[in-house]
């Protein structure tokens, strides 16, 4: 505590004005005092950094200024580069994952029309009553290639037999026998594609009901939304033909 008989110095008379009360002027006092002096502090760091290039040559600055320049044009142009090969990598990825999509398509085709896979969708369940004389080869075979004519994916008879462009129809007798499967009456046929074009097929003048119906048989046509192909079959190795392998890119 200061002596009371020393005068009083003008930070002592600073203090003591502030511990003593007087009202909110006086704090109002300190508060901007302080913020004075943190303005001070932070002029004079930020007159310490501009400092540094006060005393710097001209020459000295452009070339600081040209090399910041170019460090921006190269990163302006590495990033330009990255995100043209980000849009490259992008357009081949979707157009390598549509090529695997069609392939994967085509694949799934191919193994129905080969009669590979069961099968599924609308179509038509034709079912023949055969007449005194019965259904031979001939009519068979005609209606067969009616609804392939009309688009008929997958073809089965009597829910045992899948019918592909290999199959084999003969007749032993009173029998058709296909692929080694003597067919019973009544004759089923079920055939998946456009249930209307498959039917309108079978009604041509001349076609396979009218042949039927000439022997003494009977054909009715059900159009249904979805038939089950449910028998497969197998492929024969192949004798003569090799697999080519693909050159290297």
């Amino acid at each position: 505590m200061p002596d009371p008989t020393e005068p009083l110095t003008g930070r002592d008379r600073l203090v003591r004005s502030l511990r003593s009360p007087g009202g909110r002027g006086q704090w109002i006092a300190a508060l901007l005092l302080g913020a004075l002096g943190f303005a001070s502090a932070v002029q004079v760091r930020s007159q310490d950094a501009s400092d540094s290039f006060t005393g710097a040559r001209q020459s000295d600055l452009i070339a600081l200024i040209n090399s910041l320049s170019l460090a921006t044009d190269r990163a302006e142009s590495e990033i330009a580069d990255l995100e043209r090969t980000r849009d490259s990598l992008r357009v081949d990825t979707e157009a390598s994952n549509t090529a695997v999509e069609l392939a994967r398509t085509r694949i799934e085709t191919l193994a129905i029309l080969a009669g590979q896979v069961p099968a599924t969708g609308p179509g038509v369940r034709i079912t023949v009553q055969a007449g005194r004389a019965g259904v031979g080869t001939d009519q068979l075979l005609n209606g067969l290639q009616e609804l392939r004519d009309a688009g008929a994916e997958a073809i089965e008879l009597n829910d045992e037999v899948r019918v592909v462009a290999q199959t084999g129809i003969v007749q032993e007798g009173a029998d058709v026998v296909v692929d080694g499967t003597p067919l019973v009456q009544p004759l089923i046929v079920d055939a998946i594609g456009d249930s209307e074009t498959l039917a309108t097929a079978l009604t041509f003048d001349g076609g396979f009901i009218d042949e039927v119906e000439a022997i003494g048989g009977t054909v009715s046509v059900q159009q249904l939304e979805t038939v089950e192909v449910s028998s497969t079959t197998q492929l024969p190795p192949d004798r003569f033909a090799v697999p080519v392998e693909s050159p290297e890119q």
